[in-house]
């Protein structure tokens, strides 16, 4: 959502930062620029546009000024796109985001604000969007037993590989206490991710240590059981404990 981070930098919106928070709108807009000129024209569109102003509540508001008298057309169109633009992303929520932006720039202003790009910005804020779970492979260190060649390390990475995107997302939580991926990736986990043998075969859930990224494995008997065990733990970890 890199449109964020454009605000909070100061920087102007354009159309194709709708598309993350408008797909909708993006879409229709970007159709708009392609029509031919009868067809913009038989829409019968204006500068101006209905939203809710409360409780159900809606009224048109002009997007330039006059917006209700000047008619959208094929010499307007790309004027009438970016109007919609800024109004959805600046406009409309003005009010309330600048009280947001104040308290950002009250921890995060200075020079070296201006040294990143919005998007870089995204990623030192949020962290990876990617969860590249071989560079977290690679990095693991193994205990009590467990070496990188153990069976139930091998099914292990077996599951977490299969595991749809926001399971993986939700195993990142399980063992770390965040589905953030550092800036450098997850093979620089701080402090390194460790799985340890955690007994034999048994019932017993997987568990973690969230706060040392240390996961504590039983050696089960089974990939099936592994990842029948696993995924009910991912399932109702919640916080500290179990829901």
């Amino acid at each position: 959502m890199a449109v964020l981070y454009k605000r909070l930098m100061g920087l102007p919106v354009a159309l194709g930062d709708l598309n993350d928070l408008h797909p909708e709108v993006h879409a229709s807009l970007g159709k708009l620029l392609t029509y031919d000129e009868e067809t913009v024209d038989a829409l019968g569109m204006v500068f101006q546009v209905d939203m809710e102003v409360g409780f159900g509540e809606v009224a048109s508001v002009d997007l330039v000024p006059g917006g209700a008298d000047k008619a959208v057309t094929m010499a307007t169109r790309t004027e009438y796109a970016n109007a919609y633009t800024r109004h959805l992303l600046e406009g409309s929520i003005d009010r309330q985001f600048c009280h947001f932006r104040e308290g950002f720039l009250r921890l995060c202003s200075g020079a070296a604000l201006a040294w990143f790009t919005p998007e870089e910005l995204e990623l030192l804020v949020c962290g990876g969007r990617e969860l590249k779970l071989e560079a977290l492979e690679g990095a693991t260190l193994y205990d009590d037993g467990y070496t990188q060649t153990s069976q139930v390390v091998h099914w292990f990475w077996e599951v977490a590989h299969s595991l749809a995107e926001p399971r993986k997302k939700r195993l990142l939580f399980f063992v770390t206490g965040s589905d953030r991926v550092p800036i450098k990736g997850l093979a620089h986990l701080n402090p390194p991710f460790v799985v340890s043998r955690m007994g034999g075969d048994s019932d017993r859930l997987p568990t973690a240590h969230t706060c040392f990224n240390h996961l504590l494995l039983p050696q089960y008997s089974s990939r099936e059981m592994l990842r029948a065990r696993l995924e009910c733990a991912l399932d109702n970890a919640e916080g500290f404990g179990l829901m």
